[in-house]
């Protein structure tokens, strides 16, 4: 069986998937008596977008000392959001202001997240990444899908390869908050790319539709996926209040809805399918199904609201407790079938 993890968008609601996995990473080690177990190590492949995208490069982000192994653990990456996302999300009182009256194209400047993501991955690029994965972004140009895949950029060379920085800065450049992220790939080929969340908030089938392709053979009896969300934005809009707004000034809004649309029907037909299947115990979807207690605003990234968005997901986790160890007994039992064989060798030439 082929376990999947699947980390949705949401800007600095990224700490919600985050704190999840850091309650799995300490469940496993606690499991397994081995404080140097690592999350990703137990999953086969990971699907990420926005700052899910950004996890999944820090999970996947191999260790020095063994190239196999990964790097970070699951705080390092709920760190990046809670030690640096305030800095992420900064702008002057002027540009803001000058957003009220859409006299500005985005509101945040690229410059922060850039040099967050340098400590982090410094010259790394995509191939290096332990573990096949797929990150999503949207190219403006060419009006049409881009999935960073690691399975291609190391079979097909540096035409598909990029540096992890430049793909992360590329899933995460929202409309309206960030600007477009213009990246080139190593061989030098240029890339116009905004946040993948405007057609996969919600990576679920994108990383599925992946492995069935990898396994021709493969059904989807024979998956086990984990979907963690950023929440279910309930954000209402008022009719009136959107006629009179400048198209810029609702940007934003419109923002939300889409993301949130999208993440809501893949949800859907995603449990649809394994329900169709009798598989429905191999599909796990978590997420907090009331945001109220928050900004829910992907870039609400005051220091009380990161400290509230922690204590969110810390309810969150200890109300899923028993789904979490349902999680933790499922990988590790994949594990331990899969030390004599594995299954995911022929994933090398077949992507």
């Amino acid at each position: 069986m082929k376990s999947i993890l699947a980390l949705d968008g949401g800007g600095i609601r990224g700490i919600i998937p985050a704190m999840i996995l850091v309650a799995l990473e300490e469940k496993l080690q606690k499991k397994t008596m081995d404080p140097n177990a690592r999350i990703a190590s137990y999953f086969d492949f990971i699907a990420g977008t926005s700052s899910g995208g950004i996890l999944t490069s820090i999970l996947l982000f191999p260790d020095e000392r063994d190239p196999t192994h990964p790097k970070f653990s699951a705080r390092d990456a709920l760190n990046l959001f809670v030690n640096h996302g305030t800095e992420i999300f900064h702008t002057s009182k002027w540009r803001r202001f000058l957003g009220e009256f859409g006299l500005v194209s985005e509101l945040y400047s690229s410059a922060a997240l850039s040099n967050v993501l340098d400590k982090y991955f410094q010259n790394a690029r995509l191939s290096h990444l332990i573990k096949p994965c797929i990150i999503t972004a949207y190219n403006i140009e060419l009006r049409k899908n881009h999935f960073f895949r690691q399975q291609k950029a190391i079979t097909h060379g540096e035409a598909r390869d990029f540096y992890l920085k430049d793909v992360c800065k590329a899933t995460s450049a929202a409309p309206t908050f960030f600007p477009v992220a213009e990246i080139y790939s190593i061989s030098n080929t240029r890339y116009p790319l905004i946040d993948g969340g405007v057609f996969a908030q919600n990576p679920s089938i994108c990383g599925l539709l992946e492995v069935l392709k990898a396994f021709n053979s493969t059904q989807i009896n024979d998956m086990f996926m984990v979907s963690l969300g950023t929440g279910v934005s309930k954000t209402a809009y008022n009719y009136e209040h959107f006629k009179k707004k400048l198209a810029i000034q609702i940007g934003p809004a419109l923002v939300d809805i889409m993301t949130s649309a999208s993440s809501e029907s893949t949800e859907f037909f995603i449990k649809q399918l394994f329900r169709s299947n009798g598989k429905q115990q191999n599909y796990v979807r978590l997420e907090p199904a009331n945001l109220s207690s928050i900004n829910a605003s992907l870039d609400a990234a005051s220091t009380n609201n990161i400290q509230k968005l922690i204590s969110l997901s810390d309810k969150l986790i200890s109300e899923h407790e028993d789904t979490l160890d349902y999680i933790i007994e499922h990988l590790i039992k994949e594990k331990n079938q899969n030390k004599k064989k594995n299954p995911w060798s022929q994933l090398m030439d077949k992507f």
